[in-house]
């Protein structure tokens, strides 16, 4: 049986993972997972979070680096640095920062 619930984090927050070196800002939410079952099987059984919750896709970054993460909700916290995301994408998508949000940009039509 599949339990849909709200979401914590919202589009344009800044979280950080609850166990790993990374934090990013939130672009999609997924209600419940909705990857590959080979993503899904890559994830160490005693580590593996289940399926029914949100998951978080994020542009993310490490010390070295920035990438796309898709994170289950468990494994996230909210980032009180108050730090920017460095990940070269964050400018396409998002304005300012201002209290862990990112405001989104509006794209205009012509």
């Amino acid at each position: 049986m599949v339990v849909n619930r709200d979401a914590k984090f919202q589009i344009g927050q800044v979280v950080r993972h609850r166990f790993y070196p990374f934090r990013g800002v939130v672009v999609d939410v997924d209600p419940t997972f909705s990857n590959t079952e080979e993503w899904w099987n890559s994830i160490p059984e005693d580590v593996r979070p289940q399926k029914d919750q949100p998951y978080y896709h994020l542009l993310a970054e490490n010390a070295t680096s920035h990438y796309t993460a898709y994170v289950s909700e468990q494994n996230l916290l909210s980032d009180e640095t108050g730090d920017p995301i460095r990940h070269p994408e964050v400018r396409a998508i998002f304005g300012r920062l201002r209290d862990g949000f990112y405001t989104l940009k509006l794209h205009r039509s012509h």
